[in-house]
């Protein structure tokens, strides 16, 4: 079950980290100063996902077809019809990861209430999808570049990953309109998911509940009791495990001092990051930066 065909040079790295009769895992990384293709397909039957870490790529469908796939976005890939073949292209500074899977092992997954597309009446049917990366699956995601696991335990490592990034791909909390009389409204719940977007994109400096609610077109009390019911979370707690999962990334990238970390999520005092990072994670992160040092 072949995605890419695996390329090296000495700065671009097309990587197949598992390979089982029904899972295929593979990392690349273009560190070129040109794009660099590749030839590959969506392979009749698999399920394919796509994730872009960073950078950029393309999926050139022939030559009157093209899709982009920006950074920290993923495409997920499934046609019962026939192999598409198709060229990848990376940008310079790309990093995407490639899974697929067959439907038949995806299936076994889901013991209780399969997802619509894994119904026998969908079987046959194409489907597409396009998402954001959220944070908890893009540290997931940039482990399979920066940790290093000895080769007797390869195999049960990147399984487990594989199974860690499905769990999390497809376990999206979905509103329950039941039990929170706003959600039945789909405007409210369009305007505290924009409450949430505007959050996280001024993490750094976040405005006050009244100025968030006021952002949003939406009173105090709606955003609070609607913010909790579709984020299982309250505002601030949210933006907290938020902030502290883009930490993890940033430190798993290798390239920041802690002190650089804490100001760039917002802390003024690195010392209640440290505190509130301990707090989450059970360590650290001098002590994390530490431990990614020894696996490299």
């Amino acid at each position: 079950m072949e995605i890419v065909k695996e390329i090296n040079t000495h700065k671009s790295k097309f990587h197949t980290l598992l390979e089982l009769e029904d899972i295929r895992l593979e990392i690349a990384e273009n560190k070129e100063e040109y794009e660099v293709a590749i030839v590959s397909q969506v392979t009749k039957n698999i399920i394919h996902f796509y994730f872009c870490m960073d950078g950029a790529a393309v999926f050139a469908f022939g030559p009157h077809y093209m899709r982009t796939i920006e950074k920290q976005r993923n495409y997920f890939f499934y046609n019962p019809d026939s192999n598409l073949p198709f060229e990848l292209r990376l940008s310079p500074t790309t990093r995407i990861v490639a899974l697929s899977i067959t439907l038949e092992s995806l299936h076994k997954l889901f013991s209780h209430d399969a997802l619509p597309f894994l119904k026998p009446e969908n079987v046959k049917s194409k489907f597409y999808d396009e998402r954001e990366i959220p944070t908890q699956l893009l540290i997931v995601l940039n482990q399979l570049f920066t940790t290093h696991v000895s080769e007797s335990v390869e195999k049960l490592y990147y399984h487990g990953k594989v199974l860690e990034l499905l769990g999390l791909y497809f376990s999206d909390k979905k509103p329950d309109t039941e039990s929170c009389p706003f959600l039945n409204d789909q405007e409210t719940v369009r305007k505290i998911k924009h409450a949430k977007e505007y959050l996280l994109k001024h993490m750094e400096t976040p405005p006050g509940l009244k100025e968030l609610a006021k952002i949003a077109g939406l009173n105090e009390y709606q955003l609070k009791v609607g913010f909790k019911e579709i984020y299982g979370n309250t505002v601030f707690g949210y933006l907290l495990d938020h902030k502290l999962d883009h930490a993890r990334v940033l430190l798993d990238s290798s390239r920041f001092q802690v002190n650089e970390v804490a100001y760039q999520i917002g802390y003024a005092n690195p010392s209640h990051f440290i505190a509130a990072f301990k707090k989450k994670f059970g360590v650290t992160p001098k002590k994390y930066l530490m431990n990614l040092t020894r696996k490299v």
